[in-house]
């Protein structure tokens, strides 16, 4: 099973095209993916088909990713971004859920140390890139250098000197243009990377938000910190919109994904990422001629036992 192009299309946004994240849904597509024309469209006909479509593209990850493996000659960089209590971390547990251990870590970027803070923005990912064979999502990302120090300028001078204090917008372009460069010489070096936006509204934030609150099981969740934060919903749209916007390259594209419905952001997240890889067009490495015969001998062998 595949995401169509028209559903993927509608969720990536065109390299040199605006992310105009206020025309995209937080609830559902445009484009009806959950097989259309099965008639009934209620709620729960659609999670129960989301949660179907989510298997198979778990089944389909877990070969997709062996032979990500087995190759060798590939990397897989997700980028997970998104405001508060849009759905990271349940999106790996499930997405990720059939893949090797092994062959796959999960990276977390929150407020720099001391050392990451005293080399430039990109440094620790730079670090923390896959090698070939290996996937690696990222939880957040160096993408919180022109999204969170830009809602909070403030805390751009403690980390980074006193640089774009005075020409702001051209300290940010650079940074978006760094961001690109970066990536494309990581792309030009067989690490392919999908950038995906969880794109939560903001009742949906504020019912999940009292949810943790309601429920002593996930209080533990909410951070006073959270609600700061959540005032600043009108900022963070402007930055995820010319940062979204900036970095959308045909290299390392970004997709918005609705993320209202956790069902259906699940698996379009992981029809998103097979995708990805299956574009890569992998194949198991071939036998060297050479070890045919030394094969051919061990299978006697072995054949010989029974």
């Amino acid at each position: 099973m595949k995401l169509t192009k028209k559903v993927l299309d509608e969720l990536r946004v065109e390299p040199g095209s605006s992310a105009h994240l206020e025309r995209r849904g937080t609830a559902h597509t445009q484009t009806d993916w959950l097989r259309a024309g099965t008639g009934d469209q209620s709620d729960s006909s659609r999670k129960l088909l989301a949660h179907e479509d989510l298997a198979q593209f778990v089944g389909e990850l877990e070969v997709a990713q062996e032979r990500l493996w087995a190759s060798g000659t590939h990397a897989l960089l997700i980028v997970l971004q998104a405001l508060d209590a849009a759905g990271k971390d349940g999106t790996i547990k499930h997405v990720m859920s059939g893949v090797n251990p092994q062959g796959c870590r999960v990276v977390a970027f929150k407020q720099p140390s001391p050392v990451e803070a005293a080399h430039d923005f990109l440094w620790r990912a730079s670090a923390a890139m896959p090698s070939h064979g290996e996937i690696t999502i990222f939880n957040r990302s160096y993408y919180e250098d022109v999204l969170v120090v830009r809602v909070h300028p403030e805390r751009l001078p403690q980390r980074h000197g006193n640089a774009g204090a005075s020409e702001p917008q051209h300290f940010w372009e650079h940074r978006f243009e760094d961001i690109n460069a970066f990536e494309h010489h990581l792309h030009r070096n067989n690490t392919r990377i999908v950038k995906i936006f969880l794109h939560l509204s903001r009742d949906e934030q504020r019912r999940r938000f009292l949810d943790r609150l309601d429920d002593p099981d996930k209080r533990w969740k909410f951070s006073t910190g959270d609600l700061v934060e959540r005032g600043f919903w009108d900022s963070y749209q402007s930055a995820y919109e010319e940062a979204i916007t900036q970095t959308s390259t045909p290299w390392a594209p970004w997709y918005v994904v609705p993320a209202d419905h956790k069902y259906e952001l699940r698996a379009l997240v992981g029809g998103i990422v097979v995708d990805a890889i299956d574009q890569l067009d992998l194949r198991a490495p071939a036998v060297d001629p050479s070890q045919t015969d030394a094969l051919d001998a061990a299978r006697r062998t072995l054949m010989s036992e029974s």
